[in-house]
């Protein structure tokens, strides 16, 4: 009968083994499907990352071209910037080559003059102004003082002569005004 119970408690114990190793199939048989989970969510996250770095490489390439492209527009915006100005100006070159072409010195004259007011409108009309000096208070911010005199007719900081004109454009100072200035002791 030994043989017998030793028979039962072996396969008892059999039994158990075959549960646990039934338990630890599924147990596997879990995490191998939590790891194929695992497997396909980085497969997901690797082609996201693939297809990211292949947009930013597209925009990069996007963004050197926008580059190129705007540097070749603002280089052909600066060279032709002047050109309504300049077309303006070549028809009063042209005039003032036909005055230079003028026998008469009277005839000379008068083309200039009219050279000079077509010349001095079509600036204007451009926006540039003369800087008015004399018997102003000097501006270092308009004025260049080039020269200092004491004179009892003028006070002290007061414009005494105009050496060079200056110009604003467009309330802007492109070219100061040099000048003379009453400076007391």
């Amino acid at each position: 009968m030994t043989d017998a119970k030793e028979i039962k408690k072996l396969k008892k114990e059999l039994d158990n083994i075959q549960s646990e190793i039934r338990e630890k199939d599924s147990q596997m048989e879990e995490i191998h499907q939590e790891l194929e989970k695992k497997e396909k969510i980085i497969k997901e996250q690797e082609e996201k990352i693939d297809d990211y770095f292949s947009q930013l490489q597209r925009l990069q390439a996007d963004f050197e071209n926008y580059k190129k492209r705007s540097e070749k527009d603002l280089s052909e915006y600066i060279r032709y910037a002047n050109e309504n100005l300049i077309l303006k100006i070549l028809e009063t070159y042209e005039d003032l080559e036909r005055a230079l072409a003028s026998e008469k010195s009277q005839d000379l004259q008068e083309g200039v003059e009219i050279i000079y007011k077509n010349l001095k409108n079509i600036l204007e009309g451009e926006g540039l102004q003369e800087i008015c000096v004399e018997g102003e208070k000097f501006d270092p911010f308009k004025h260049e003082a080039l020269m200092v005199e004491e004179n009892e007719d003028y006070e002290n900081g007061t414009i005494i002569e105009e050496l060079g004109k200056g110009y604003t454009l467009d309330s802007k100072v492109i070219k100061y005004s040099k000048v003379k200035v009453c400076k007391k002791r």
